[in-house]
């Protein structure tokens, strides 16, 4: 897959049966693709930025080739309906612990500064548990306004962050 087609979303749950919900939720989202999904596995992983208390969560991170026709902003609106499909409410606490959380990291080249969208996310090359997994699928990506490639920006990662695989 070229990188000038490839939408990267990152995919969390740390409420319910995380595993399984993730797994729906990436047979929903392989429709979305023109192509077969990259795929990392499923990692267990330290809440990061989250209320006291919070339970770990289940993170991983797919690529896929985003029909012609669509643009991150309509990505995104499709990702924002799937969080409330599976059960996301209305946020009270930032970052509190919830059923499904998708962002969307990057979409090709694409930059987007609006209320609604930042691309790419502003936080991603700084979090394991985005990297670790987006790894796994594409090492040599360099995300929009990085000079490094995903690989080497784990490998500077200075974090407290603990992250097990569970799964190949």
């Amino acid at each position: 897959m070229s990188a000038r087609v490839l939408a990267i979303i990152a995919l969390g749950s740390n409420v319910g049966d995380s595993q399984a919900i993730l797994a729906r939720v990436i047979e929903r989202l392989a429709a979305l693709s023109t192509l077969p999904l990259l795929q990392s596995s499923f990692w267990q992983t330290t809440p990061v930025d989250c209320p006291p208390g919070s339970p770990p969560f289940v993170n991983a991170v797919i690529g896929l080739a985003p029909q012609r026709e669509e643009t991150p902003e309509s990505l995104l609106e499709k990702l924002l309906l799937l969080e409330k499909e599976f059960g996301r409410k209305t946020r009270k606490v930032v970052n509190e612990p919830r059923r499904l959380d998708l962002d969307l990291i990057a979409f090709g080249e694409e930059t987007r500064v609006s209320k609604q969208l930042i691309l790419p996310h502003p936080r991603a090359h700084t979090r394991r548990f985005v990297l670790q997994p987006l790894s796994e699928i594409a090492p040599n990506l360099i995300l929009p306004g990085q000079r490094l490639s995903v690989a080497s920006l784990l490998a500077a990662l200075k974090t407290d962050e603990k992250l097990v695989r569970l799964n190949p």
